[in-house]
C-alpha cells in the first residue's frame, strides 16, 4: 500500500521511516509498522487514536528519531493497517502485543505511549505478558477508561440523556466526512482542538482524520461507545503518566484525573492549558519532553549502544 498523503512539508510531514515491516496480530490482521532512528537507541512505541494513523506522531518522531527508536503502527483498519471485521479491545491489545513482539528484543523494555483510542488499547493489554515483558513506563495522553460518550463535552448543552444521545449520533455517524474544506476545518477544530490551535495544526490534523475509511471510523465508534476499561487501569503497574487538554472535548480532564487515582503507580496528571484532544500535534514540545523524561528515568540503555 502507497504512503499516504498527508501534509507533504514542514513539522507535521510525516518522516520517511528507517525500516518499515508486518506485524501479524492474533487473528492474522495486518499491522503496518515504522522504525525511526538508530537501531540501538532507546526504543519508544507511539500508539495512535481513533481515525488516526502513524502520520499523527510527525512531531515527536522528528523530535525524538535523533537519539531514540521511535517505532509508531498503525491500529488495524487505518493508515496502511488493512481493515479487519474485528473491531474490540481485545483485538487492540493483540495488536500492541504484536508489535511489541516484532520490534522488541528479548527482555527489551519501551517506554510506551497511548494517545485517545491508543491510551485504551494500553489499558487493554496492560494485564497481557507481552505488554509486561516489554513496557518500562506508559504516557498516557488525552483518553479515558469508560464512560466515553457520557463524559464528552462535544455537544455544549448540560450532562445528561439528551446529551449523550446527540453526542452518539454525532460521533457515530455513518456519512462520510469528505475533503478537507475550511467548513471541515472550522468543525474539526471544534470537537478535536483547542480555541488557540494555528491553521497548520488544525489542517494536519484534518487530513489525516479525513484519510480514515467511513467504515473504519463507524465501526471503531461503537467499541469506543461500549468501552469500559477500568480494570485494566488497575492493571497498569508501570508507572504512567498523563497529559490531558484544558480545552479537551473528547476526553475532558474529568477523565484523566479519575483513571489516574486508580493507576497503581501514576507520575501525575499534567494539564495543558487551552490544549484540545490533540495534544501532539497542539503541544509537541510538551509531549515530546514528557517522553524524554520517562525514557531517561525508566529505560536502560544497551551496553555498547
Amino acid at each position: 500500500m502507497s504512503r499516504p498523503a498527508h501534509v507533504s512539508s514542514g513539522p507535521y510531514a510525516p518522516p520517511a521511516p528507517a525500516r518499515e515491516l508486518t506485524a501479524l496480530s492474533a487473528d492474522g490482521a495486518r499491522l503496518h509498522v515504522e522504525v525511526h532512528g538508530p537501531g540501538n537507541a532507546p526504543p519508544v512505541v507511539l500508539a495512535h487514536g481513533w481515525t488516526c494513523s502513524t502520520a499523527f506522531w510527525a512531531a515527536q518522531i522528528r523530535e525524538l528519531s535523533v537519539d531514540h527508536r521511535v517505532i509508531a503502527y498503525d491500529q488495524r483498519g487505518h493508515g496502511r493497517s488493512p481493515a479487519s471485521p474485528a473491531c474490540s479491545a481485545d483485538g487492540l491489545a493483540d495488536d500492541l502485543e504484536a508489535v511489541l513482539e516484532a520490534v522488541l528484543g528479548k527482555g527489551e523494555k519501551a517506554v510506551i505511549v497511548g494517545h485517545s483510542m491508543g491510551g485504551m488499547t494500553v489499558m487493554a493489554a496492560a494485564e497481557r505478558p507481552g505488554f509486561r515483558a516489554h513496557a518500562a513506563a506508559v504516557l498516557l495522553c488525552s483518553t479515558g477508561s469508560s464512560r466515553l460518550v457520557a463524559e464528552s463535552t462535544l455537544v455544549p448543552i448540560r450532562a445528561g440523556r439528551l446529551r449523550t444521545w446527540l453526542t452518539r449520533r454525532v460521533l457515530g455517524a455513518r456519512a462520510p466526512l469528505g475533503p478537507v474544506t475550511p467548513l471541515a476545518l472550522r468543525i474539526l477544530k471544534y470537537g478535536t482542538m483547542g480555541p488557540g490551535s494555528a491553521p497548520h495544526m488544525v489542517e494536519a490534523c484534518a487530513r489525516i482524520v479525513h484519510a480514515c475509511p467511513r467504515k473504519v471510523r463507524y465501526a471503531w465508534s461503537r467499541v469506543l461507545d461500549l468501552l469500559d476499561l477500568d480494570h485494566g487501569v488497575r492493571q497498569l503497574t508501570v508507572p504512567t503518566a498523563v497529559l490531558v487538554g484544558t480545552a479537551d472535548r473528547l476526553t475532558p480532564p474529568v477523565h484523566a484525573h479519575q483513571f489516574a487515582a486508580a493507576l497503581p503507580d501514576c507520575l501525575g496528571v499534567t494539564e495543558l492549558p487551552g490544549v484540545g484532544h490533540m495534544t501532539p500535534v497542539e503541544a509537541p514540545e510538551q509531549v515530546s519532553a514528557r517522553i524524554r523524561e520517562l525514557v531517561t528515568t525508566y529505560v536502560q540503555v544497551k551496553e555498547g549502544a
